[in-house]
């Protein structure tokens, strides 16, 4: 994790469009406070404030975002090329979190050709007639490629939990299967990233407003949030089950004040950046590997036609 005070930098060392930079250079000052769960604890969402912003003023945050968004496009260049890793975002939180906002920020800064964006809406026909996780096994990314998940496989903890439409003996024994899942894709090089979107009551009770008072968001109203929004407490209940239980070393649970949206998108690219910075090396060495036979078939190429 990047240290308190560390500021990233635009400079790196080297040349070409890849570089063995030092990541003492690069990395982003990140929060204070620990919001990282990667072992099972007991969470309670009450203890996160949904406003903090660890100190930051919006225009640095702004600034600092623009930064991390060019050093992050380089590094899921080498994500891309290197074929070595996959990365999976799951964005995942109350209604009005912000996940589709949050998304969108990062796919500003990332390559196109290897990203996709993954939706997790009722389930047809064809994914009921499977197992809960098979719908998000077909979407994973493969090596070499970043899916964002908006919503995931825990909508099968979460909405089915709370509106009841599966028994509790059922529900409740996913929470190990979920594991097993995440586990399994992680010892398949995927770089699993779950983000949870924290906002307060009030919060969304504003945004959910705002939609009805501004036409450009006004696509976006539904009763259902209204709803859903009856159930806030069960529905902060089964997060904190999802926290406390899902939080592996290996897939760990970030916890997001979502309140700022500006603060939730330099969190998530701090978060970003630190994954990949640390698969810098190994994915430069994998490149060099890949590129030395290539060299030489061309070096011999050149000499023949030269002859």
């Amino acid at each position: 994790m990047p240290c308190e005070g560390v500021e990233s930098g635009s400079q790196r060392a080297g040349t070409g469009r890849f570089s063995n930079a030092s990541p003492q250079a690069i990395l982003p000052r990140m929060a204070r406070t620990p919001r990282i769960i990667a072992e099972p604890t007991t969470v309670s969402l009450a203890d996160f404030d949904p406003a903090d912003t660890d100190g930051w003023k919006k225009t640095e945050a702004k600034e600092e975002i623009e930064k991390l968004g060019a050093q992050i496009d380089e590094l899921e260049d080498l994500l891309v090329y290197a074929g070595k890793h996959g990365l999976l975002i799951l964005v995942q939180g109350l209604d009005t979190s912000g996940k589709g906002g949050a998304i969108r920020t990062v796919l500003r800064f990332s390559n196109a050709q290897g990203s996709s964006v993954a939706t997790f809406k009722e389930p047809t026909e064809e994914e009921l007639a499977h197992d809960f996780l098979w719908r998000a096994h077909q979407k994973a990314p493969r090596r070499g490629a970043i899916t964002f998940f908006d919503r995931s496989h825990y909508e099968d903890v979460l909405v089915v939990r709370v509106n009841e439409l599966v028994p509790e003996e059922v529900w409740h024994t996913r929470y190990d299967h979920i594991n097993n899942f995440e586990r399994l894709l992680s010892e398949s090089g995927i770089i699993i990233l779950k983000f949870f979107l924290h906002i307060s009551k009030d919060e969304q009770g504003q945004r959910l407003l705002a939609r009805e008072e501004e036409v450009e968001k006004a696509w976006k109203l539904s009763v259902g949030d209204w709803k859903n929004r009856e159930h806030w407490d069960e529905f902060v209940t089964a997060y904190e089950d999802v926290l406390s239980r899902c939080g592996t070393p290996h897939a760990p649970w970030h916890i997001v004040a979502a309140d700022k949206k500006w603060y939730r998108d330099l969190y998530m690219l701090q978060t970003i950046h630190a994954a990949l910075e640390a698969k810098r090396a190994e994915w430069m060495e994998a490149l060099e590997a890949i590129g030395k036979p290539r060299l030489a078939e061309l070096k011999a190429y050149r000499a023949k036609k030269g002859q």
